[in-house]
């Protein structure tokens, strides 16, 4: 675990005691600060407390004394929805940051040329399939590989660095907003889409936080820019024109001056200008779809970066596992095979679902987004039949009308065992996939726990076959 030394004596307060919280709280009395952790929710302060954590009521905190307000990443600090505790910091000019400025602060302190390598990656879909697999490439590779932020163990839960440690980062959009002395030495935009806008306000505050990602690097440096939205697009030939880092831009569906592509089921590198293809794609089973083509473009790019061979780097996406609740193929039952996608939680993550497969048999529905299902119109002629779960399964029948058949199921299970009662009777290969184009939280805690439950379900239908 780290230890935050940057505000030893000095009162900090904690406010959100979830995963990264308790995980920053820790570091900071670990090196020395004097720490002021308080949640909303009761359960949550015992949990806290039970791991030797100082609970404070920051309501009634005097915030003329304390020197920084660690926020938990998803507590809006901004506009209508904000906080009493930023609140409370705002009227006495305390800065409001998360677990990520403390980690970079800390390695900040390391001298130069000693310092770990980081590599951040964001985007609005994509991030943590392509945080996975380049710790993969690069542990293959036998590098001393650390894993973390919005993935798996909070940042400073992690392993403290030793000479030649990598640090490769899953960054939100909202741990993003939080920090401001993060240098990358390869940071990865994926795309950028419309997303968490109750958290940001705006579409250019979302915008603003994910090009945050780029602030601090040098010319040594590398930005990795998927170009295959308007966003990306722009951001790339801005940094381009400013000139003080290199540049590489990636996509998934043309080819790019300089950069890596994934188009069909191949994989080219045209960074020296001459494109080469460097891998089959088919040989990746664990990346189906153009999405992961693009996710692989931008891992293959970044370990190119880092010095990795071409041939090391192919290895390691080929021998790459998938990550759970991504597209992941979760069992092949009488020719039909099923896939959990349940991180998908907006449509243009299902849209990159929908698009990689025919003749779809869709799970789909949970908390719907502002737009549901409508963006994905254009894909409907992927759909054999849908099976609506959760509470959009009315909203989303209405949305398919006569355009797409359906049946309304409202639990997982139930469309599990249907979609495969009908898909098996064609005698021809079927695909079932659980994409929910939806946030979780009218039926499960998290996406994970609906992941899980369809794959219970589907463990427990191929027992029965």
């Amino acid at each position: 675990m780290f230890k935050v030394t940057t505000f030893a004596n000095k009162e900090v307060a904690v406010f959100g005691l979830g995963r990264s919280g308790i995980a920053a709280a820790l570091a900071l009395k670990a090196g020395g600060a004097i720490v002021l952790a308080w949640d909303d929710n009761e359960a949550t302060r015992e949990k806290a407390f039970a791991a030797g954590i100082d609970i404070c009521d920051l309501h009634d905190k005097d915030f003329d004394t304390i020197s920084a307000l660690v926020m938990s990443p998803g507590v809006p600090i901004y506009g209508e929805n904000k906080h009493w505790c930023a609140e409370l910091a705002d009227a006495k000019e305390v800065p409001i940051i998360g677990d990520i400025e403390l980690f970079a602060r800390e390695i900040n302190q390391i001298e130069a040329s000693k310092r770990p390598k980081i590599i951040g990656i964001t985007g609005t879909n994509g991030k943590s399939t392509t945080t996975a697999l380049i710790a993969h490439i690069l542990a293959e590779a036998g590098r001393d590989v650390r894993i973390g932020g919005n993935i798996g163990v909070g940042v400073l839960g992690l392993e403290a660095p030793k000479l030649g440690t990598y640090y490769v980062l899953e960054l939100s959009s909202y741990q993003l907003d939080l920090t401001k002395s993060l240098k990358c030495d390869v940071a990865i935009l994926l795309n950028i889409s419309p997303d968490h806008l109750q958290r940001h306000g705006t579409m250019s505050r979302y915008i603003a936080a994910k090009r945050n990602i780029f602030a601090n690097q040098t010319s040594s440096d590398f930005a990795i820019i998927g170009v295959d939205d308007e966003y990306g697009e722009a951001i790339c030939t801005r940094l381009m024109a400013g000139g003080s880092r290199n540049i590489i831009p990636i996509s998934a569906g043309q080819f790019v001056n300089c950069g890596i592509v994934a188009i069909g089921n191949n994989l080219w590198d045209n960074q020296n200008g001459r494109a080469k293809q460097v891998a089959d794609l088919k040989l990746a089973r664990a990346l189906p779809g153009a999405h992961n083509g693009q996710n692989t473009a931008a891992a293959f790019a970044a370990a190119k970066a880092l010095g990795l061979s071409v041939e090391v780097i192919v290895q390691g996406i080929y021998s790459f596992g998938g990550l759970k609740h991504r597209l992941q193929e979760v069992a092949v039952i009488d020719d039909v095979r099923f896939f959990n996608d349940s991180k998908a939680t907006n449509a243009n993550a299902t849209a990159q679902a929908l698009a990689a497969f025919n003749d779809v048999h869709w799970i789909v529905g949970g908390e719907a987004k502002t737009d549901g299902i409508e963006p994905l119109r254009p894909l409907f002629g992927k759909v054999k039949k849908a099976y609506l779960i959760g509470k959009s399964a009315t909203k989303f029948a209405k949305t398919f009308g006569a355009e797409v058949p359906f049946e309304i199921c409202k639990t997982i299970k139930k469309a599990v065992q249907k979609s495969f009662d009908e898909a098996k009777q064609s005698g021809l290969p079927e695909v079932i996939i659980l994409s929910p184009a939806c946030a979780s939280f009218d039926q499960y805690s998290d996406f994970e726990a609906r992941g899980d439950d369809f794959i219970s379900q589907v463990l427990a239908l191929q027992k029965q076959v």
